[in-house]
């Protein structure tokens, strides 16, 4: 069946300011993790505005409670990058804590896939 990823690592660079050379030896590189989280959750927020094909998000999850902004942005399902460089039992982590807290409020992933899209439409 067809499905939607977004987003991966966007393009950045750093300069060095004394000398102007970049720090890089290309130039440019990767940028992942947290600090595209924001604009991965725009993306998938924006996508799921538009489409109903089942979103994978990533951008900067490292935590559970990332997960779930993904989910409430319309995300079916998440994948964890950078944040398995920072704690290799990151994934673990979230999956035990998503599903704990999924019991403690008596609902389902289902129910919170692109709430913030309906709220945002209302």
């Amino acid at each position: 069946s067809d499905s939607l990823a977004l987003i991966n690592t966007l393009l950045g660079m750093a300069i060095d300011w004394q000398s102007g050379k970049p720090f890089l030896k290309r130039g440019f590189g990767g940028l992942s993790g947290p600090a595209i989280k924001p604009v991965a959750l725009y993306n998938v927020y924006k996508v799921a505005q538009k489409s109903s094909l089942p979103i994978l998000a990533m951008g900067g999850i490292t935590n559970w409670q990332d997960a779930l902004e993904f989910f409430y942005a319309g995300a079916s399902a998440v994948a964890i990058g950078t944040g398995n460089f920072m704690n290799p039992l990151s994934t673990l982590e979230i999956i035990d804590k998503l599903e704990e807290y999924f019991i403690n409020n008596q609902t389902e992933l289902r129910s919170i896939i692109g709430k913030t899209v309906d709220i945002l439409r209302a």
